[in-house]
């Protein structure tokens, strides 16, 4: 639980070994050497972002496997990951992948693929840690989702739907966790230079893992529901989620 200032203490992040999500955890773990959970698949990957988290100043880090696409899993983890901790003040939903659109579009799995990480094995995970978070009674579910669900376009169209889907999720269990002292924030950044986008031409108004992060952390500390990283970002979207249909496919996006 949270200290008397309001620090957070216990974090536990999906997608361990992300840049962002390592970020959020140094950025949140550090003013009270909060503990922190690192959950994914590789484990050396794991154990890297575990080092990085310390030298952030966290106190307590230990790493869990993790697959987001093996939903039978998702229940028993989740006992793994509170025995370890007791609770926990932030669960960081930070997984997915970019997949290439061409190769989605030529046939194969790599679009389920997309589909079942991004949008299925966030769904599972998200409800069985909100029935914990409900049951402590305190606890945000960060859900990292992307502008690129907002107006979905035709150069990221199987990327761009799942975050779209995950996002009006998100929306809904936020809703559904109004009084119980345990809640949802949504981030929606836009182009995050890094790992993911390496090799791709950056757009207009990039971020960093860094400043998701600070956006991130206070957000938390004021209770948002809902951020835009950069916060301009929201009224250009504002802007593109009304333009028709011709119009948009137009455009060089």
């Amino acid at each position: 639980m949270k200290d008397a200032l309001g620090a957070v203490q216990s974090v536990l992040v999906l997608g361990g070994a992300s840049e962002i999500g390592v970020a959020i955890a140094a950025e949140l773990a550090g003013p009270r050497h909060a503990t922190v959970v690192l959950a994914g698949r590789h484990p050396d990957a794991l154990d890297a972002a575990a080092a990085q988290v310390r030298s952030a100043g966290a106190g307590r880090v230990e790493t869990l496997p993790f697959d987001a696409a093996d939903t039978d899993s998702h229940e028993a983890f989740a006992e793994k990951a509170w025995a370890l901790a007791g609770d926990f003040d932030v669960v960081v939903v930070a997984f997915g992948l970019l997949g290439d659109q061409a190769e989605a579009e030529a046939g194969g799995d790599s679009a389920v693929r997309v589909a079942q990480t991004n949008y299925v094995g966030a769904v599972s995970i998200s409800l069985v840690v909100s029935r914990r978070l409900r049951a402590q009674g305190h606890g945000t579910l960060v859900v990292l989702s992307s502008v690129a669900g907002e107006r979905v376009r035709r150069a990221n169209f199987v990327y761009g739907s799942t975050k779209a889907g995950l996002d009006g999720f998100a929306q809904g269990l936020g809703d559904s966790l109004a009084g119980t002292g345990a809640g949802v924030l949504i981030v929606r950044p836009g182009f995050v230079t890094g790992r993911m986008t390496a090799g791709m031409d950056t757009a207009p108004m990039a971020t960093t893992p860094e400043a998701v992060a600070k956006a991130t952390a206070s957000a938390i500390a004021s209770g948002k529901e809902l951020i835009w990283v950069p916060g301009t970002l929201r009224f250009v979207f504002a802007a593109f989620r009304h333009l028709p249909r011709p119009l948009w496919r137009r455009l060089p996006v």
